[in-house]
């Protein structure tokens, strides 16, 4: 279905990014959606001083600020390149549009957003469990690709450890 989404008539924008530079900033609103190429991206917010990972998408993955996409109000939700990162950027209107063309569409993105409800509860699941060990297990399981596309340093700050402790876990 991505493949459809791709090839649906939306006019979709090829981006670059290079490392470190932000697709969204804290303050702003989102009304893109972007479809990964090439490359890796985290979704993070700042709780005082520090960086809280709550997402990461790469390539092949459809990501957006969806509390700004949904709601149409500015979020506190940063997206970042991890590394050098090529999208495809469509509006908001015109992928609107296209759901709304067809009940498969809007059935595809109805099924796009129970997947990303269930992924943010397992993901409130990580959050709850006390061991690293299980966490990083969890997500091992549900994410193998993460190790082959994001660091560790901030994968350790997904799983709200420190990266010694990912590194020895990794190891054992």
């Amino acid at each position: 279905m991505i493949e459809k989404l791709l090839q649906s008539g939306i006019h979709w924008l090829p981006k670059e990014f290079k490392r470190n530079e932000f697709l969204k900033t804290s303050g702003s609103t989102d009304t893109s959606i972007y479809f990964i190429e090439k490359g890796s991206v985290r979704i993070f917010m700042m709780d005082e001083n520090e960086e809280r990972i709550i997402r990461f998408g790469y390539t092949e993955n459809i990501i957006v600020s969806l509390d700004s996409f949904l709601s149409g109000k500015p979020s506190d939700l940063y997206i970042q390149a991890i590394k050098k990162t090529t999208v495809k950027v469509a509006s908001k209107k015109d992928f609107y549009e296209f759901i709304q063309s067809h009940e498969e569409h809007m059935k595809f993105w109805m099924h796009t957003l129970e997947d990303l409800v269930l992924q943010q509860l397992e993901r409130e699941k990580d959050l709850l469990i006390n061991s690293p060990k299980e966490r990083l297990e969890r997500v091992l399981r549900r994410s193998p690709k993460l190790f082959q596309e994001v660091p560790n340093k901030y994968i350790a700050n997904y799983l709200r450890m420190s990266p010694e402790t990912l590194s020895r876990l990794k190891k054992s």
